[in-house]
């Protein structure tokens, strides 16, 4: 009988499973905790490298993007120029009631302000509250010595324009790529690891001529839209979302979210964006150095436009185990019901991509899974379970995502061979051992 396929369908789920099979912990969680913010454990920390190596190879392998590792601190003066300083901060209000502090767009419905939580509409004026964190460099604080921790990467990128471009000897059109930390002391953070106030982003800055930016945004939609299909999220669960011309940030000519259906809702999960020339020629005026590019061939100078993609990691994390998660349940002629609960993730991302598993705990049997393992671990992620009946086996597999379950049983001494349980179809085949590399290596996209 087919299975019943039961999606996610609430949050909590996944947070319960997170950190029961070691995906992510709380941060700090013996001292009760720090509000939003998270640690990823074993197997979330191998299935995190996976989503960025993912990302990284798919933008650093093209001939025109190059890499970037920026420093988290930055001159203070960078931050003025890019205008965080002055326009990154969130309108809060108070409820007077319930004493709710919220922001102000959070609370407004028809032009009137009230409290989402009390519904209370006796609220205080709104204050903007800056989001950087600021910190002190050196052994003294005072103003002289004050330093933000990074809200995006995106500025260390321009700032390091023509140092990558003379150094890459790179021709316009070309972009830089980036994985690093942020910070933003969000007042709102929520959604498990969807916004909090440390993470990780992937963005990507393509400098093009100014008159080609309009065909090159359309592009790198079409491009980001097909990676995050690539890495198996489903497209019924994907919109892009347009901002409108009151919506664009203050430096942007056109901007487009993918937007993902968490259970909690629709939510951005990626931004393209036309920047204009608006970052480079502001660093360029802030600090006097010339962010000018030279076209050899038209004999012209000019500051190029910029096409933006960035995306959160965690918040693709999120999305992808929100995505992949799954539950199965059959009844059989008793009307007992089993039930099993799968992560399909794609193999490339799983954190283990096979576990090797004993029939028994005899000595025999324990010493060809571990060869195994030994030899698979050379190339891949390889767990080895001999606790418990292999039916329980197979269902811890399955929680984490790992593909494939090698059993050695009894046979495997005489006849060289081990059974394959594959995650999704649970269907089983009997492959020899010197052929499992090429057997399991044929099952993965190994170039993204």
């Amino acid at each position: 009988m087919s299975p019943q396929i039961h999606p996610l369908k609430d949050l909590s789920q996944l947070v319960s499973l997170s950190k029961r099979r070691g995906f992510v912990f709380q941060s700090s969680e013996i001292y009760g905790g720090l509000g939003s913010c998270w640690d990823y454990g074993p197997l979330g920390s191998q299935f995190k490298l996976n989503v960025k190596a993912a990302w990284w190879n798919a933008m650093t392998r093209r001939p025109d993007v190059v890499g970037l590792d920026a420093a988290i601190l930055m001159h203070p003066q960078v931050w003025q120029a890019s205008g965080h300083l002055d326009t990154f901060t969130d309108p809060l209000v108070d409820c007077k009631e319930c004493k709710n502090r919220f922001r102000e767009d959070h609370g407004t419905k028809d032009g009137q302000v009230s409290c989402p939580k009390c519904g209370s509409s006796n609220v205080t004026e709104a204050r903007n509250f800056n989001l950087m964190f600021k910190t002190f460099m050196g052994p003294v604080e005072n103003d002289g010595s004050v330093v933000y921790l990074r809200p995006e990467t995106a500025q260390g990128i321009f700032v390091n324009f023509e140092n990558v471009q003379t150094s890459a000897r790179k021709k316009i059109p070309f972009g830089i790529a980036q994985i690093g930390k942020s910070f933003r002391n969000e007042i709102t953070p929520g959604n498990f690891i969807f916004r909090t106030r440390e993470f990780e982003q992937m963005e990507m800055q393509y400098f093009v001529k100014p008159e080609m930016a309009d065909d090159f945004y359309a592009q790198w939609k079409q491009t980001r839209w097909n990676f995050l299909l690539r890495l198996g999220l489903n497209e019924g669960r994907l919109r892009f979302s347009e901002h409108g011309k009151d919506e664009l940030a203050h430096y942007a000519k056109a901007a487009d979210d993918v937007e993902y259906q968490f259970p909690f809702g629709w939510q951005e999960l990626e931004g393209i964006h036309n920047r204009g020339d608006f970052d480079l020629s502001q660093h360029q005026k802030s600090s006097g150095k010339k962010l000018e590019y030279f076209d050899e061939a038209a004999k012209e100078k000019y500051v190029p436009y910029v096409i933006e993609t960035a995306i959160g990691c965690d918040r693709l994390c999120l999305a992808l185990l929100c995505d992949a998660y799954r539950e199965e349940v059959t009844v059989n002629d008793n009307g007992k019901e089993d039930r099993r609960v799968v992560l399909g993730l794609k193999p490339e991302l799983a954190p283990y991509k096979a576990a090797c598993l004993p029939l028994s705990k005899k000595e025999p049997l324990q010493n060809v899974a571990k060869k195994i393992q030994e030899d698979l671990s050379q190339d891949w992620s390889i767990d080895y379970d001999e606790a418990g009946s292999i039916g329980k086996r197979y269902r811890r597999q399955d929680e984490v995502g790992t593909p494939f379950c090698i059993t050695i049983d009894f046979d495997t001494e005489s006849d060289q061979k081990v059974t394959v349980r594959h995650r999704d179809t649970m269907e089983q085949e009997r492959v020899s051992i010197d052929q499992l590399r090429n057997y399991i290596a044929q099952k993965f996209i190994l170039n993204w």
